[in-house]
């Protein structure tokens, strides 16, 4: 305002410090004042309000415990900046007790094929003590032949069940060894341990336990095992229809097999009976122009009981002479070859009786070496069979002249 004349400017300069003065209102610098307060008054706000939302979960928190107490939060040098998104907090879910158990590692499994248990090595039970030579340690078992003192597999179909309770499957087997005509027998127990390896449980039964064959075995669904045993092994000329046989059943114990039912024992075999023959005199008469004498040959049979038999058959006539054919009426020739030897057979005789039978035969006393006559026991179907007391089923032959 250079154009101003300097007394008015004076003038203006007096009069404005004095309106200033006198003004109520404020100023520039009341003005600064009053912003820098209103700015710290919403700081603080600020700070009481983030204090206050930081403050009250952890006071529900405490709240919610019932315990009474209200944690401080922690105090740091610099404050964090929190993250840009943060996964909303999901409620807890309280554990319950594990109700897993722990269990025993399972069993192997014992059902072995006959090709696995013939290409495996085992160790056996050992054999009756008149099967000695038969091999009882790291045996390779072999398939049923005619080697003797060789541990085989017999061809009976193996057995599978769980013998011991253990949720596993073990395998029933029969072994035998070959003794001449005649086997000693064992069914024995197979199973796995725990390696796979093909191992022996133990026998179940043997033959010489009160017999002297095992003639098959079956195993039932509750672990228990069962032989027909029989009270003879036929061989050579032994009948087969001869055996008695018994089932009998063996379970495991713990540490073996014992008999848990079936009969114990045989005793007498109720198809036989008691033949007696007596007598044996042979009367020779004068001799024929050949030097061959007539003989008349007398003997007595009884029939001791208890069984009836069909027919009586007399055995090794022909070895003192040719039978007269005036003999037909009571002694049929009978079929040569079979077990009994008997050549001539006649009618049959009840329990209790007795009855005398007098042959004709044309003798030749040079060819007479120790002769003698057994009598044999037939039944309704043509076989034969022993009897209860075998000594007493022959005579020795006595020439009377």
């Amino acid at each position: 305002m250079s154009d101003i004349d300097p007394r008015l400017r004076d003038r203006f300069a007096a009069y404005r410090a004095e309106t200033v003065c006198q003004l109520t209102g404020p100023g520039p610098d009341q003005a600064r004042r009053t912003l820098r307060r209103r700015r710290r008054t919403k700081a603080v706000a600020v700070a009481v309000t983030a204090i206050a939302l930081a403050v009250a979960p952890i006071v529900a928190n405490a709240a919610l415990r019932d315990d009474g107490s209200v944690p401080v939060p922690a105090q740091t040098g610099e404050p964090t900046t929190p993250p840009t998104s943060a996964p909303a907090p999901t409620p807890s879910t309280p554990l319950t007790p594990s109700t897993t158990t722990t269990t025993s590692p399972a069993a192997p499994d014992g059902r072995i094929s006959r090709a696995q248990l013939l290409a495996a090595r085992v160790d056996l039970p050992a054999w009756p003590s008149y099967a000695s030579n038969c091999a009882t340690s790291d045996v390779r078992l072999r398939p049923s032949g005619r080697e003797t003192s060789v541990s085989t597999l017999a061809d009976l179909d193996l057995s599978y069940t769980d013998l011991d309770g253990d949720g596993a499957t073990e395998t029933v087997a029969l072994v035998t060894c070959r003794l001449g005509e005649a086997s000693a027998k064992q069914l024995v127990a197979f199973d796995r341990d725990g390696h796979g390896r093909i191992v022996t449980m133990a026998r179940v039964v043997g033959t010489k336990e009160g017999f002297d064959d095992i003639t098959d075995a079956a195993v039932t669904g509750d672990g228990r095992v069962r032989a027909e045993v029989a009270d003879i092994q036929p061989c050579c000329s032994t009948p087969s229809y001869w055996a008695q046989k018994q089932w009998r059943t063996y379970r495991w114990t713990g540490d073996g097999f014992t008999q848990s039912d079936g009969p114990r024992s045989f005793g007498k075999d109720p198809r036989l009976t008691d033949l007696v023959l007596t007598g044996g005199n042979l009367v020779l008469g004068p001799a024929g122009t050949d030097g061959k004498r007539p003989g008349t040959l007398t003997l007595t049979v009884t029939n001791r009981g208890p069984v009836d038999v069909a027919h009586l058959g007399f055995a090794e006539i022909e070895r003192i002479g040719a039978m007269n054919n005036a003999d037909s009426s009571i002694c049929v020739p009978w079929r040569g070859g079979d077990e009994s030897a008997t050549t001539c057979r006649s009618a049959g005789l009840r329990s209790g009786e007795r009855r005398a039978y007098t042959f004709h035969v044309l003798v030749d006393p040079t060819a007479l070496n120790q002769p003698s006559v057994r009598v044999v026991h037939f039944d309704d179907q043509d076989r034969h069979w022993q009897d209860l007391t075998f000594k007493d089923n022959y005579v020795k032959v006595r020439v009377v002249s």
